[in-house]
């Protein structure tokens, strides 16, 4: 491969958004986007609620905006990063009507704004009720239209290259031709989304492995608040486990939809006074204490009273996809349960998405700026890959047009055929670490996260070892992955305050 001299790794809104600003700020510039699937596999698109914008103040105000996000955060936000990410919303908005994003309007042409879960006022904007759809689908039409990008599909990153405190390349794993290779470059950014699928029950795709969580702790990069695991209340239960829950919008609660046990009883007005509008992480520990006290296996959610024609074409997907499952939702109550929906914390980045280590970057999900808190607003996630990819295209700019100088290109680049990890056991040791994060979260017990760690650390050197040895397949790679990441989470659960970050995988090694 040729040496670009800028990676992105990941294929969500924060790595197209960042790939589109960089090449119209550096006409020029050799750009390479890589994805361990196809382009749009990524939980940019799976995202239908949309993006929080405050673009009224006449009936909104970005004070407003601001104050949410916190409380919904547990006060945990750094307010100069909320301050600075609200206040941009609106240009994000903008940059996104320019490159082709259209957003539904009112009769008088202005943009609708829904309600949803934490917030004061209406202020998400929305397409219908796949707006990560609408997202992916636009940016990466425009990347593709661009000479200076170049996407390469379905390629596994497996490390980071290091050199000092500095990263300059990446270890990448080519599964069609079982091959293992070096890249240089002067800029690596990690876009590489969140670490749903280390939960049973996740509303995220099969691709959320944590992959670049596991890659920075390997390199020694800071990570912080990984303990708080956002879960979405309001996934499409089914007993039989797939690897993905369907996800049901936080806009259907804004819309005026209630959640209720089988006899139609409004429980949650018994935790918070804000009933179905208060936040997710609110919302999502009522139902699973509902869930126990009760003995259930999920709880409701009833769209019944609710007008039928309004809410098919407000939510077109979310009704087609309940009436492919059977459910009428004029008569039906629909079941739902909690799910693993969004990681709150993650690599440590400041505002313009550096790391702690110098050439690496982290936007999207994978970065933890200080918006989030413990607990992510509805619809914040979205406008901090845009706000963020559009300072570290200024940053990275900067840097090129002064005193960046080129990484060496010329080095000896590792390039080698492995041993293909065809191991019978691989799905399995993958299923019981969902099973041990499902019940540490459920159970938050000492003695069951201990057990945990234990498990998490032997599967680790299991996998490490084989790797070492030259075995490789996507699934052993994403298999070391998860159990890294899993491990960091629950230490951070486990020995850290709030705010303290854990650094390198030295730090995880002090639990026999």
């Amino acid at each position: 491969m040729n040496s670009p001299k800028v990676i992105i790794v990941g294929s969500g809104i924060a790595g197209l958004s960042l790939a589109l600003k960089l090449d119209a700020k550096h006409p020029g510039i050799s750009i390479l986007i890589i994805t361990k699937a196809e382009a749009m596999e990524s939980n940019t698109r799976y995202a239908q609620g949309g993006i929080a914008a405050v673009l009224n103040t006449n009936t909104d105000s970005i004070q407003s905006h601001i104050d949410d996000t916190i409380a919904s955060g547990g006060e945990l936000c750094n307010r100069e990063i909320v301050e600075m990410v609200v206040n941009n919303a609106a240009d994000e908005i903008a940059w996104l009507r320019k490159m082709g994003v259209v957003f539904d309007q009112n009769e008088n042409g202005e943009l609708n704004m829904a309600l949803e879960g934490g917030h004061h006022h209406p202020r998400v904007v929305h397409a219908k009720d796949q707006t990560g759809l609408s997202v992916a689908e636009t940016l990466l039409k425009r990347v593709l239209e661009s000479s200076n990008i170049e996407i390469k599909t379905n390629l596994l990153v497996a490390d980071l290259i290091k050199e000092n405190n500095s990263i300059v390349g990446l270890h990448i794993y080519n599964e069609s031709e079982n091959k293992y290779e070096s890249l240089y470059s002067n800029f690596i950014i990690l876009s590489t989304g969140g670490c749903g699928q280390l939960f049973e029950n996740t509303t995220n795709p099969s691709v959320a492995t944590g992959d670049g969580y596991a890659m920075a702790i390997r390199a020694g990069a800071l990570l912080q608040n990984m303990q708080y695991i956002q879960f979405h209340p309001t996934a499409l239960y089914q007993k039989k486990i797939s690897q993905s829950a369907f996800l049901i919008s936080e806009a259907v609660r804004g819309f005026g939809a209630h959640v209720v046990d089988s006899k139609g009883v409004r429980f949650l007005f018994a935790e918070d006074i804000r009933g179905e509008l208060a936040t997710r992480d609110i919302v999502s520990d009522a139902i699973n204490k509902y869930k126990t006290k009760h003995h259930l296996d999920c709880v409701y959610l009833d769209i019944r009273h609710i007008d039928y024609t309004k809410f098919r074409n407000h939510f077109p997907t979310i009704t087609d996809k309940l009436e492919e499952q059977g459910f009428d939702i004029r008569k039906d109550l629909i079941p739902i349960i909690p799910s693993a929906h969004y990681q709150c914390g993650g690599i440590v980045s400041n505002k313009y998405g550096e790391s702690s280590l110098e050439n690496l970057y982290a936007i999207g999900e994978v970065a933890c700026t200080g918006l989030h808190g413990k607990n992510r607003l509805a619809s914040n996630s979205l406008l901090e890959a845009l706000v963020f990819s559009e300072n570290a295209s200024k940053d990275i700019v900067s840097k090129i047009n002064t005193t960046k100088q080129d990484i060496e290109t010329n080095k000896t680049e590792l390039a080698k055929q492995c041993i293909k990890a065809n191991f019978e056991w691989l799905n399995t040791k993958i299923q019981n670490i969902k099973k041990w994060m499902s019940l540490c979260y459920s159970l938050h017990d000492k003695e069951t996260i201990e057990a945990a760690i234990r498990y998490m650390q032997l599967v680790k050197n299991l996998t490490k070892s084989l790797l070492q040895n030259n075995f490789f397949s996507a699934e052993l790679l994403q298999l070391h992955n998860m159990a890294y990441v899993a491990e960091h989470i629950l230490l951070q659960q486990k020995y850290t305050d709030n705010n303290i970050a854990l650094s390198s995988e030295n730090t995880l090694d002090y639990v026999i």
